[in-house]
């Protein structure tokens, strides 16, 4: 029987080293694979790895836990089983309590070896339960939506009205009525409206907390879209929506973590 294998995502290299010694102690059987400092090299190598567990710090340089989560969870085939998630923390109370209630894993720092033994029993258990990887996804998947919501700042004041996309020395004032979609681009975000595309030096993370989520809706974890702009929803057999839109020919793509906002009426 191929041995259980995991992968531990933890910016304090000493922490890291700490984990990994206590992995080893309580569960000898174990095969860590990957050992990665920062969210985006999480989701990169468990997406390369498929590991059966990963213990992912919450707080990280870049990519949170909860980002690379989302991230496998949006990018995750659909052939392999899910990994179990168990989520590291130092603080934020709120977010235990959120662990808690939606039977989501997690370890305090400095990790307890008693708790961590808890911990991989559950962990072992789960596993065990092979018939249940398919429902394994769709429950992460509800964790998550819970968690992101729970963890989304809030927003300061009556939304944005209006978008200043500098071009040269021109600012382009754009109304947020029209803005068809928004999309991150790596330090930027492209501002997607029916008649041209803008270019703003912000993040979709900064961007998100000033939208109306009533008339913005996040579709994918680099995607926001109008709901008034989108035309039709089409789901596939994996779970994820096309969409297409009013006034652009592109179609987009909802996660299956975000899926869920399109239902019949």
């Amino acid at each position: 029987m191929k041995p259980p294998t995991a992968l531990i995502a933890e910016d304090e290299p000493l922490l890291a080293a700490g984990l990994r010694a206590d992995l080893a102690a309580c569960w000898p059987e174990l095969d860590v694979v990957a050992l990665v400092g920062d969210g985006s090299r999480a989701s990169e190598q468990a997406l390369a790895l498929k590991p059966d567990v990963c213990f992912l710090d919450i707080r990280m340089p870049g990519q949170s836990g909860l980002e690379a989560a989302q991230a496998l969870a949006e990018d995750w085939p659909d052939d392999a089983p899910f990994p179990l998630l168990v989520y590291v923390t130092a603080y934020d109370q709120y977010a235990l309590q959120a662990f808690e209630a939606q039977a989501v894993d997690y370890l305090v720092k400095p990790v307890d070896r008693t708790r961590l033994a808890a911990c991989i029993e559950r962990l072992k258990r789960r596993l065990a339960d092979r018939a249940g990887a398919a429902d394994r996804l769709q429950q992460t998947l509800g964790q998550l939506r819970q968690l992101l919501g729970a963890a989304a700042p809030a927003g300061a004041g009556a939304p944005l009205e209006v978008i200043q996309a500098q071009s040269g020395n021109l600012i382009h004032m754009v109304p947020v009525a029209e803005v068809v979609y928004f999309e991150a681009a790596d330090k930027y975000v492209r501002v997607v409206t029916a008649e041209r595309e803008h270019l703003v030096r912000t993040s979709l993370k900064e961007l998100l907390p000033q939208l109306d989520p009533n008339r913005f809706w996040q579709v994918h974890r680099g995607t926001v879209v109008q709901a008034r702009c989108i035309a039709t929803a089409r789901r596939d057999e994996s779970g994820k929506v096309h969409l297409t839109l009013r006034g652009r020919a592109e179609t987009l793509v909802a996660s299956r973590l975000y899926a869920h906002r399109f239902k019949g009426m």
